[in-house]
Protein backbone atom coordinates (compact mmCIF):
# COMPACT_ATOMS: atom_id res chain seq x y z
CA UNK A 1 0.00 0.00 0.00
CA UNK A 2 2.78 2.39 0.67
CA UNK A 3 4.29 1.88 -2.79
CA UNK A 4 1.18 2.94 -4.74
CA UNK A 5 1.28 6.64 -3.79
CA UNK A 6 4.99 6.79 -4.63
CA UNK A 7 4.29 5.25 -8.09
CA UNK A 8 1.49 7.71 -8.68
CA UNK A 9 3.70 10.64 -7.68
CA UNK A 10 6.58 9.42 -9.87
CA UNK A 11 4.36 8.84 -12.88
CA UNK A 12 2.87 12.29 -12.69
CA UNK A 13 -0.02 13.50 -14.72
CA UNK A 14 0.96 11.83 -18.03
CA UNK A 15 0.28 8.22 -16.97
CA UNK A 16 -3.10 6.72 -15.99
CA UNK A 17 -3.63 4.20 -13.22
CA UNK A 18 -2.92 1.24 -15.57
CA UNK A 19 0.47 2.64 -16.66
CA UNK A 20 -0.74 3.83 -20.10
CA UNK A 21 -0.11 7.29 -21.50
CA UNK A 22 -2.79 9.92 -21.24
CA UNK A 23 -3.14 11.79 -24.52
CA UNK A 24 -0.06 12.26 -26.70
CA UNK A 25 3.06 11.30 -24.70
CA UNK A 26 5.34 13.56 -26.76
CA UNK A 27 3.34 16.56 -25.59
CA UNK A 28 3.60 15.69 -21.91
CA UNK A 29 5.48 18.49 -20.19
CA UNK A 30 7.23 16.15 -17.79
CA UNK A 31 8.86 14.19 -20.65
CA UNK A 32 10.08 17.15 -22.73
CA UNK A 33 13.59 17.34 -21.16
CA UNK A 34 14.13 13.63 -21.89
CA UNK A 35 12.89 14.09 -25.47
CA UNK A 36 15.16 17.13 -25.97
CA UNK A 37 18.15 15.13 -24.68
CA UNK A 38 17.55 12.27 -27.13
CA UNK A 39 16.87 14.72 -29.95
CA UNK A 40 20.25 16.38 -29.35
CA UNK A 41 22.00 12.99 -29.13
CA UNK A 42 20.40 11.90 -32.40
CA UNK A 43 21.30 15.16 -34.19
CA UNK A 44 24.91 14.94 -32.99
CA UNK A 45 25.16 11.33 -34.24
CA UNK A 46 23.65 12.31 -37.61
CA UNK A 47 26.03 15.28 -37.85
CA UNK A 48 29.09 13.12 -37.24
CA UNK A 49 27.93 10.42 -39.66
CA UNK A 50 27.38 13.01 -42.37
CA UNK A 51 30.60 14.96 -41.82
CA UNK A 52 32.90 11.96 -41.31
CA UNK A 53 31.45 9.38 -43.71
CA UNK A 54 28.79 10.51 -46.19
CA UNK A 55 29.92 13.98 -47.26
CA UNK A 56 33.59 13.06 -47.83
CA UNK A 57 32.52 10.20 -50.08
CA UNK A 58 30.20 12.48 -52.03
CA UNK A 59 32.95 15.10 -52.35
CA UNK A 60 35.37 12.45 -53.64
CA UNK A 61 32.89 11.28 -56.28
CA UNK A 62 32.21 14.84 -57.39
CA UNK A 63 35.94 15.60 -57.60
CA UNK A 64 36.50 12.44 -59.64
CA UNK A 65 33.71 13.33 -62.03
CA UNK A 66 35.02 16.87 -62.40
CA UNK A 67 38.51 15.52 -63.17
CA UNK A 68 37.13 13.13 -65.77
CA UNK A 69 35.12 15.87 -67.44
CA UNK A 70 38.12 18.21 -67.42
CA UNK A 71 40.32 15.54 -68.98
CA UNK A 72 37.71 14.77 -71.64
CA UNK A 73 37.36 18.44 -72.48
CA UNK A 74 41.13 18.77 -72.76
CA UNK A 75 41.26 15.75 -75.06
CA UNK A 76 38.45 17.20 -77.17
CA UNK A 77 40.32 20.51 -77.41
CA UNK A 78 43.46 18.66 -78.46
CA UNK A 79 41.54 16.78 -81.14
CA UNK A 80 40.00 20.05 -82.28
CA UNK A 81 43.49 21.56 -82.61
CA UNK A 82 44.57 18.54 -84.65
CA UNK A 83 41.55 18.98 -86.92
CA UNK A 84 42.39 22.67 -87.38
CA UNK A 85 45.99 21.73 -88.19
CA UNK A 86 44.80 19.12 -90.70
CA UNK A 87 42.53 21.70 -92.33
CA UNK A 88 45.41 24.20 -92.53
CA UNK A 89 47.65 21.55 -94.10
CA UNK A 90 44.89 20.76 -96.59
CA UNK A 91 44.49 24.45 -97.50
CA UNK A 92 48.27 24.86 -97.84
CA UNK A 93 48.51 21.79 -100.06
CA UNK A 94 45.63 23.09 -102.15
CA UNK A 95 47.31 26.49 -102.55
CA UNK A 96 50.63 24.84 -103.44
CA UNK A 97 48.91 22.59 -105.97
CA UNK A 98 47.21 25.58 -107.57
CA UNK A 99 50.50 27.51 -107.64
CA UNK A 100 52.25 24.53 -109.16
CA UNK A 101 49.45 24.09 -111.68
CA UNK A 102 49.74 27.78 -112.55
CA UNK A 103 53.48 27.41 -113.08
CA UNK A 104 52.96 24.39 -115.30
CA UNK A 105 50.33 26.23 -117.33
CA UNK A 106 52.60 29.28 -117.74
CA UNK A 107 55.53 27.12 -118.87
CA UNK A 108 53.32 25.26 -121.28
CA UNK A 109 51.99 28.51 -122.76
CA UNK A 110 55.53 29.81 -123.30
CA UNK A 111 56.42 26.56 -125.06
CA UNK A 112 53.28 26.71 -127.17
CA UNK A 113 54.17 30.22 -128.35
CA UNK A 114 57.51 28.92 -129.68
CA UNK A 115 56.04 25.97 -131.51
CA UNK A 116 53.59 26.13 -134.36
CA UNK A 117 50.18 24.50 -134.61
CA UNK A 118 51.51 20.94 -134.21
CA UNK A 119 53.30 21.84 -130.97
CA UNK A 120 50.15 23.62 -129.73
CA UNK A 121 48.10 20.40 -129.90
CA UNK A 122 50.81 18.44 -128.08
CA UNK A 123 51.15 21.11 -125.33
CA UNK A 124 47.38 21.19 -124.80
CA UNK A 125 47.36 17.42 -124.24
CA UNK A 126 50.16 17.68 -121.67
CA UNK A 127 48.43 20.51 -119.84
CA UNK A 128 45.17 18.58 -119.72
CA UNK A 129 46.90 15.49 -118.31
CA UNK A 130 48.76 17.47 -115.66
CA UNK A 131 45.64 19.43 -114.69
CA UNK A 132 43.68 16.19 -114.34
CA UNK A 133 46.47 14.74 -112.22
CA UNK A 134 46.52 17.86 -110.03
CA UNK A 135 42.75 17.70 -109.63
CA UNK A 136 43.01 14.03 -108.64
CA UNK A 137 45.69 14.92 -106.11
CA UNK A 138 43.55 17.75 -104.76
CA UNK A 139 40.50 15.48 -104.61
CA UNK A 140 42.56 12.85 -102.79
CA UNK A 141 43.78 15.41 -100.26
CA UNK A 142 40.24 16.72 -99.79
CA UNK A 143 38.84 13.22 -99.30
CA UNK A 144 41.64 12.36 -96.88
CA UNK A 145 41.01 15.49 -94.84
CA UNK A 146 37.26 14.92 -94.80
CA UNK A 147 37.77 11.32 -93.70
CA UNK A 148 40.20 12.46 -90.97
CA UNK A 149 37.71 15.05 -89.71
CA UNK A 150 34.93 12.44 -89.70
CA UNK A 151 37.16 9.96 -87.84
CA UNK A 152 38.11 12.57 -85.24
CA UNK A 153 34.45 13.55 -84.83
CA UNK A 154 33.47 9.88 -84.31
CA UNK A 155 36.23 9.37 -81.74
CA UNK A 156 35.33 12.57 -79.85
CA UNK A 157 31.61 11.73 -79.91
CA UNK A 158 32.26 8.20 -78.64
CA UNK A 159 34.52 9.49 -75.84
CA UNK A 160 32.01 12.17 -74.80
CA UNK A 161 29.12 9.72 -74.77
CA UNK A 162 31.23 7.31 -72.70
CA UNK A 163 32.32 10.09 -70.33
CA UNK A 164 28.72 11.09 -69.74
CA UNK A 165 27.95 7.57 -68.65
CA UNK A 166 25.86 6.64 -71.67
CA UNK A 167 26.48 3.56 -73.79
CA UNK A 168 26.52 3.92 -77.55
CA UNK A 169 27.65 1.40 -80.12
CA UNK A 170 29.88 2.31 -83.05
CA UNK A 171 26.99 2.22 -85.55
CA UNK A 172 24.98 4.78 -83.57
CA UNK A 173 27.95 7.11 -83.16
CA UNK A 174 28.88 6.78 -86.85
CA UNK A 175 25.29 7.47 -87.92
CA UNK A 176 25.05 10.54 -85.68
CA UNK A 177 28.38 11.96 -86.87
CA UNK A 178 27.52 11.29 -90.53
CA UNK A 179 24.14 13.01 -90.13
CA UNK A 180 25.75 15.99 -88.43
CA UNK A 181 28.48 16.33 -91.08
CA UNK A 182 25.88 16.27 -93.86
CA UNK A 183 24.16 19.22 -92.26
Amino acid sequence: MSTEPIVEEAAGLCVNEHGGAIGMPQLCGEWIPNQIFWLLVTLVVIYFVLTKIALPRIAAVLADRKGTITNDLAAAEELKQKAVAAEKAYNDALANARTEAGKIVAAAKAEIQKDLDAATAKADAEISAKAAESEKTIAGIRDGAAAAVAEVARDVAAELVGALGQGADAKTVTAAVTARLKG
